[in-house]
């Protein structure tokens, strides 16, 4: 098991930490039968090999202190991976997808589930996996082999207007010493943790806010200005800037938000053109200040130069050569480390934000409208925000433990709130 399967699979013994990671995509049409949906699971998705993987006991390998380890089943079982649910209202939605998402996995098969949800006006997939076994980019390569793409895919443009954590790496590649810089920097203590900090229970809450694609578009043209002139701020900017004046107008970053500040805990896919259907967990964290300034526009334009001038897709890759070439043994200092990773000071939450670039993506006669990532959270963190963009639209969600229940509409909606802010 590479070292951040290993690293992930064994954050399942915190309590509540449940590491599983989602994504949730709305259909307007009629939905396909649970037959028809496994029939074409086999089609499509038996390719895979990793999605037989099956982990060894976790509890086993945590005592002995052997490295964890994947075994390949003998064959692919869509039959005991795919479910369907009985008509669920678009008012009781959430909690039955929360309910869904917590449920555990077989710990005897592959750890992921696709769940078939008939719902008012359509049907919604639900597509779960451990984190250790796929990561966010991982879930929609498998959700996007499954569905029929029928317009072609759209790839990001490149260039200065144009740079993004996810964007082509630099022409020179960064100084040894630069690394060892990124390196120390992320080993030290810069987050303020805030007051949700605490105990996960193992319930989750989940709230959405659809954000229309002119109201992002707005928003990006803000004020941003660079040396080539004025340039778009990126959608990674504005969902970051928005957040941080969400936390803020809700009193969640306390009296004195500077002293330290926010730290948002950002995933950096790190694979390459050609790995782009590559499984597993391809991707790095980097932590990117929140800023606490009144003005929406000011947070917009620190939050933009900080991704432009920081590297961030050069120093992703930095750290996940170095996770990937140093296996390590399961032991009681590894456990420590890892617990310090996660600690509230080191990043205050995680803020994930993805564009799908795909064309019209359809199931039968069914056209994919919307996506909504759900991420995993971890010991301590109770709260996880993502911005996943498809055609044109995004989605805001929320996803909080159900002791921080009251959390998650407030925060998506004011979310929301400040990206129209923007745009105005």
């Amino acid at each position: 098991m590479p070292p951040l399967d290993a690293w992930l699979h064994r954050q399942q013994v915190y309590g509540g930490s449940n590491m599983t990671g989602a994504l949730l995509t709305w259909f307007e049409g009629p939905p396909p039968t649970v037959t028809t949906l496994r029939s074409l699971a086999r089609q499509r998705l038996a390719r895979y090999a990793r999605l037989r993987l099956v982990p060894h006991s976790p509890t086993t390998a945590h005592a002995t202190g052997s490295w964890p380890l994947w075994s390949t089943g003998p064959r692919f079982e869509a039959d005991r991976h795919i479910a369907e649910s009985p008509h669920v209202p678009a008012t009781g939605l959430e909690a039955h997808i929360a309910a869904l998402f917590t449920a555990p996995l077989d710990p005897d098969r592959p750890p992921w589930q696709l769940h078939l949800i008939p719902t008012t006006g359509g049907f919604v997939l639900l597509l779960r996996a451990h984190h250790a076994l796929l990561d966010g980019r991982s879930i929609a390569t498998v959700l996007r082999a499954l569905l029929d793409e029928t317009t072609p895919a759209h790839r990001p443009p490149t260039g200065p207007a144009h740079r993004s954590p996810t964007g082509p790496p630099p022409v020179e590649p960064p100084s040894r010493f630069r690394q060892l810089a990124w390196t120390l920097g992320d080993l030290v203590p810069k987050a303020r943790p805030l007051p949700l900090h605490g105990p996960v229970d193992p319930h989750r809450v989940i709230a959405f806010r659809r954000v229309p694609s002119e109201e992002l578009a707005a928003a990006r043209a803000a004020s941003v200005s660079g040396a080539t002139g004025r340039e778009r701020a990126s959608a990674n900017a504005v969902f970051l800037a928005a957040t941080s004046g969400a936390l803020r107008t809700l009193g969640l970053t306390g009296r004195f938000p500077r002293l330290p500040g926010v730290c948002a805990l950002v995933p950096v896919d790190v694979r390459t053109d050609e790995q782009r259907e590559l499984l597993g967990n391809h991707y790095a964290t980097v932590r990117i200040p929140l800023p606490a300034q009144r003005d929406g526009r000011l947070r917009l334009a620190a939050v933009d130069s900080f991704i432009r001038r920081g590297a961030i897709g050069a120093r992703a890759r930095a750290q996940a050569a170095v996770v990937s070439s140093r296996p390590r043994k399961v032991t009681a200092l590894g456990n420590a480390a890892s617990r310090y990773v996660d600690s509230p000071r080191y990043f205050s939450l995680v803020c994930s934000s993805v564009a799908t670039h795909a064309g019209e993506l359809t199931l039968g006669s069914a056209r994919l409208t919307a996506m909504a990532g759900l991420p995993a959270l971890g010991p301590g963190h109770p709260l996880a925000l993502t911005f996943m963009r498809h055609g044109g639209g995004s989605v805001v969600t929320a996803l909080t433990d159900h002791g921080h229940r009251h959390l998650a509409q407030p925060l998506v909606d004011r979310i929301h709130a400040e990206i129209r802010h923007l745009s105005a």
